[in-house]
């Protein structure tokens, strides 16, 4: 049995802008994970999820091509990621087989509701890693980020994929997002292998050292988001508001560069200038468009944090979810969670999950 797991992740700062072409963002994995686990089968697969297991999925082979039994099942970012593998395994020369894939996720609550940790990344990640290890082909992890990212797409049709490079690289990142209309025009034109072998324009991944006094905390609002539909607004309101989209845009690149900068200096002065800037910046984005970026709740953790002498914001899409505190470790947050948990806000103990360790490329 193979067994590989996939973090989850937090944007710390630049959302909405980075999913333009080549804008930066800084994102962060944590150490909750998508577990899959794979074993060969003989007569039929299966796809079972410890969280649906009412809705697992079992499957036969026609030569090489997968038939699902079960067409109307939850699992469509697992099923593009078998596809897109397979495919790029079948174009290595690698013969198809028949296997059961467990799920198994840590980045919803217990009682189903999501914490905003970007589980549709990990769990397709943790999939194209696994049936990568199971055929035995050797893997990057440029190669690991181009075949989720193309498989996550493949589903969701829009977003940055900067999550799909925090479950792939781990630890801090710096993510610039790649060409999208490049990928669609060349996915027609170029075989998968050619596609994953050759650099991707303005994709750019770096990770972060960050200083060591740097303290992060999450809150949790309790109210679950949908980052695709928020992109869609606001994709809506870019087309209607050229001008001041544009000057978002720019001031987003500005805050972000001064950001990362910060962590190359390890300043957390810089750091925490940075992220009350790109919170007022997001807060203008939500007032031209007129999507809640920062809810009620959000706003209540964050100026909490700000009061007890740290930076925050909302992150990700906003509109519920998580925010993201950074603070001196030195500093006492007791006061800061208290008034947190009367306010309706509760604490993820959630930790950075150090940089993933594959093959040096």
């Amino acid at each position: 049995m193979i067994t590989v797991k996939a973090p989850g992740k937090l944007y710390i700062a630049g959302e909405y802008a980075v999913v333009e072409t080549g804008y930066p963002s800084i994102i962060v994995a944590l150490d909750q994970f998508v577990t899959v686990e794979i074993s060969q089968s003989k007569s039929y697969g299966s796809i079972v999820s410890k969280q649906y297991r009412e809705d697992s999925v079992y499957w036969r082979r026609q030569g090489d091509e997968m038939i699902l039994d079960n067409r109307d099942n939850t699992f469509n970012y697992i099923i593009s990621a078998i596809h897109l593998t397979e495919a790029y395994a079948q174009s290595l020369g690698r013969s198809m087989a028949l296997y059961d894939l467990r799920i198994n996720s840590d980045l919803d609550s217990p009682n189903g509701k999501k914490y905003g940790l970007g589980s549709s990344a990990a769990v397709t990640v943790a999939t194209v890693k696994a049936l990568c290890m199971f055929y035995k082909i050797p893997l990057t992890k440029s190669k690991l980020f181009k075949l989720s990212a193309i498989a996550h797409l493949d589903v969701q049709g829009n977003g940055s994929l900067g999550d799909i490079a925090a479950s792939v690289y781990g630890g801090w990142i710096a993510y610039r997002s790649f060409d999208r209309a490049w990928l669609a025009a060349a996915r027609m034109q170029q075989s998968l292998t050619d596609l994953v072998d050759q650099p991707w324009p303005h994709l750019k991944i770096t990770q972060l050292t960050p200083p060591d006094n740097l303290r992060l905390i999450i809150g949790w609002t309790g109210s679950p988001a949908s980052t695709s539909h928020l992109v869609d607004k606001v994709a809506i309101q870019k087309s209607q508001q050229h001008v001041t989209y544009n000057q978002f845009l720019h001031e987003s690149k500005k805050c972000l560069e001064d950001l990362i900068d910060g962590f190359k200096q390890g300043s957390l002065a810089a750091i925490q200038a940075g992220i009350q800037k790109n919170r007022e910046i997001l807060q203008h984005l939500a007032d031209f468009t007129k999507v809640q970026i920062e809810t009620p709740t959000l706003k209540k953790m964050c100026d909490i944090a700000v009061e007890h002498s740290a930076a925050a914001k909302s992150s990700g899409a906003g509109g519920g979810d998580c925010g993201i505190v950074l603070i001196d470790k030195n500093q006492d947050i007791d006061s800061m969670i208290n008034r947190w948990r009367q306010n309706g806000i509760t604490r993820l103990s959630l930790r950075v999950h150090p940089v993933i360790d594959l093959d040096k490329e």
